[in-house]
């Protein structure tokens, strides 16, 4: 029950509240297991709960200590997806190509899974992705940005945009927040959109990394529409529906571990 302590904590400290059901499904337990694992940390004070939701209790020091990292978190939050779609990602990828990637948790996992190639070119705005794949022998990695935010370690300042500028690539590896069945690829922040269409540009291809859970959600700004050789990775087939926004992309659905 430790362990799974350790878990909710994490999205807790991430998202604020987190309900009942979405930390089962989570964690891949039963509700029943939750509220058993919620309960003494809810007489410990750790957390609160509130109509079948888990809360950050913001006067607990434990609660402080998750939320020092949410971009960790963030990798850990539905990681069985991520890791998936990583090694999916990795096939695609060959040793020696030259690739973009952006700063969400998602490609961070893609960045762990790239770690077994050799002689990759990489640019990125992700000083965790930077730390991740220049220590491997024969890789060139270019650390885009001066200033980097305080909750994930990326930058989107002015030189991070023109390191990025200033590339070509095979490949740009793109994260998105949401999923909508209107406006296609969403993320939360207009900086982030920048990136990704600063990214795309530099790239003969776009390859989008993208969890289940996304899909049937919204954000502020969109990203471009797909382009006829561009990628969509997901875990899961997509629900209907979506069928026009990805269009004309190749859409991968990647194999859970141990299936």
């Amino acid at each position: 029950m430790a362990r799974y302590e350790h878990d909710v904590m994490n999205a807790v400290g991430l998202r604020g509240t987190v309900t009942i059901a979405e930390l089962a499904s989570l964690l891949d337990v039963s509700e029943q297991t939750i509220r058993r694992v919620v309960r003494p940390m809810v007489e410990r004070g750790d957390v609160a709960k509130v109509h079948g939701a888990v809360v950050a209790n913001r006067q607990s020091g434990a609660g402080a200590a998750a939320a020092e990292a949410p971009f960790l978190t963030r990798m850990n939050i539905n990681q069985r997806a991520k890791l998936s779609i990583a090694a999916e990602v990795a096939t695609i990828i060959a040793d020696g190509d030259s690739i973009a990637l952006d700063s969400g948790s998602t490609t961070g996992c893609i960045a762990q899974a790239l770690r077994q190639h050799r002689g990759l070119t990489v640019v990125t705005n992700s000083s965790f992705i930077a730390t991740s794949l220049a220590t491997i022998p024969g890789n060139r990695v270019h650390m885009a940005g001066v200033e980097l935010r305080n909750h994930d370690g990326a930058s989107f300042d002015r030189a991070a945009f023109a390191v990025v500028e200033s590339m070509k690539v095979r490949y740009a590896i793109l994260s998105t927040s949401a999923v909508d069945r209107r406006r296609g690829f969403m993320v939360h922040e207009h900086a982030e959109a920048e990136m990704s269409a600063t990214m795309a540009g530099i790239a003969d291809v776009r390859i989008v990394a993208v969890d289940s859970t996304k899909f049937g959600g919204t954000g502020l700004a969109a990203l471009a529409p797909l382009r006829g050789g561009d990628h969509v990775v997901t875990d899961a087939t997509p629900p209907r529906g979506y069928v026009a926004v990805l269009r004309p992309a190749t859409v991968h659905v990647a194999r859970q571990p141990g299936t």
